[in-house]
């Protein structure tokens, strides 16, 4: 009897055995029934244990040689039907018309040729080698037409996982200017708008001169920048990263609009009043000037008339562009080498370089100190299914928006050069 055929019937005695011990035991596993085995519950709980743990060790000895007599009867079929390269009834060959040694026979009549051509010892050897071309010669068949990707099985559409988006600005100006949370929604400050300084020596017994301040209540509306987009459930289910994408573009939306508003809005609610058309701020014309000299002369006249210190300029793409390439007559580009990013400062003020500036403007002054932003709500992102009609489409609304107000407090601190 062979080692594997005793396995067998050894692991199905002890299987049977360890079956009756537990029909003993019943649906309350009470071991006081079972008779199969000696001792007192706890004892015939351990031998039970080992009895199942000797089954699992037969069994995996068991699994190991059916899979060794699989692999030899296997291998002794290949022998079988690889034995006589000149036999009739087919075998393996190579471009050149010669017979591999030890191809012949077809005891494997139920395999496809598929199958016999993929799992021959001769296509094992040779499909690493280049260009390997193997024909199986099958009696009675002609080969007509040539399979090709074009006429044939296309392969399947794969698509990564990355999405390329819209070219957008990167909103930066917000970065030059101070913010912070606020609960209210109108901005309230004080301005003095009266200084009268008669501050003078004086004689003896002389009357001391009087000054006089005056101040002013200024106020800034908070306003509402908003966006929506409507979605299906299906999208968002469908794809799971889909709702990130639309939170982010949203969010990118908002901040835009933030920065245009920053810049050029015109006041009139629900606008925000931007730099550029806040009352007194001063300007400076370039002129002849190169474009250096003239943003030097509006620094001048934020310190002269403004009293503040500059902290920071906006330009237009374009207009760095122009002062990027300046060059001394010998060529020498001033802002530095073309192989090096170069500084992105102009008489020691960080520059902001972005579209949403009006081109051939260029906008500096001191942010720190004369701009702020209040914000009473942060970007905020919600979805809805309230209306009626969404329901009924399984369409949900996501809403992006947030509310703030940027109070100037100095417009005098600001001054754009305009004609670069």
């Amino acid at each position: 009897m062979s080692r594997l055929v005793e396995l067998r019937e050894q692991y199905h005695a002890e299987a049977r055995e360890l079956h009756e011990i537990f029909e003993q035991a019943g649906p309350d596993y009470d071991l006081s029934k079972v008779t199969r085995v000696d001792g007192d519950s706890a004892a015939k709980a351990a031998a039970i244990r080992r009895r199942n743990d000797h089954l699992g060790e037969l069994r995996s000895e068991l699994e190991g040689l059916e899979e060794y007599q699989r692999l030899q009867t296997a291998n002794a079929a290949r022998l079988s039907w690889m034995g006589d390269p000149t036999a009739a009834g087919g075998g393996l060959i190579h471009p050149n018309g010669k017979a591999l040694e030890g191809t012949s026979g077809d005891p494997d009549a139920g395999k496809t040729w598929g199958q016999r051509f993929t799992e021959s010892a001769v296509y094992a050897d040779l499909k690493g080698q280049p260009n390997p071309y193997l024909v199986h010669e099958v009696p009675g068949v002609t080969l007509k037409t040539v399979m090709t990707l074009s006429t044939g099985f296309a392969q399947a559409p794969v698509r990564s996982d990355r999405v390329v988006y819209t070219a957008m600005r990167r909103p930066v100006v917000a970065d030059l200017i101070p913010d912070d949370p606020t609960s209210a929604n109108v901005i309230r400050y004080m301005e003095e708008t009266t200084f009268t300084n008669n501050a003078a020596p004086v004689a003896e017994g002389a009357v001391k001169p009087e000054a006089a301040l005056g101040y002013t209540e200024r106020t800034q509306p908070v306003e509402l920048i908003a966006v929506t987009l409507p979605v299906t459930n299906q999208q968002l289910d469908d794809v799971p990263a889909i709702r990130g994408i639309i939170d982010n573009r949203l969010t990118l939306m908002i901040q835009l609009t933030e920065e245009t508003q920053l810049l050029t809005g015109t006041g009139t609610s629900p606008q925000l009043l931007g730099f550029l058309n806040k009352s007194g701020v001063q300007t400076q014309a370039k002129a002849t000037d190169p474009t250096p000299d003239a943003v030097y002369k509006a620094m001048t006249k934020v310190r002269y008339t403004g009293f503040a210190e500059p902290s920071g300029a906006v330009l237009h793409p374009n207009d760095w562009q122009d002062i990027r390439l300046l060059r001394t007559t010998d060529g020498i580009y001033i802002w530095g080498s073309p192989a090096e990013a170069g500084p992105e400062r102009i008489w020691g003020l960080p520059v902001v370089i972005t579209t949403a500036m009006t081109e051939n403007t260029a906008l500096l002054g001191d942010f720190q100190l004369y701009s702020h932003i209040s914000r009473l709500m942060g970007l905020r992102i919600d979805v809805s299914t309230e209306h009626s009609d969404f329901f009924a489409r399984n369409q949900v609304l996501i809403r992006a928006e947030e509310r703030l107000s940027l109070e100037i407090y100095r417009a005098s601190a600001f001054c754009t050069v305009t004609g670069i």
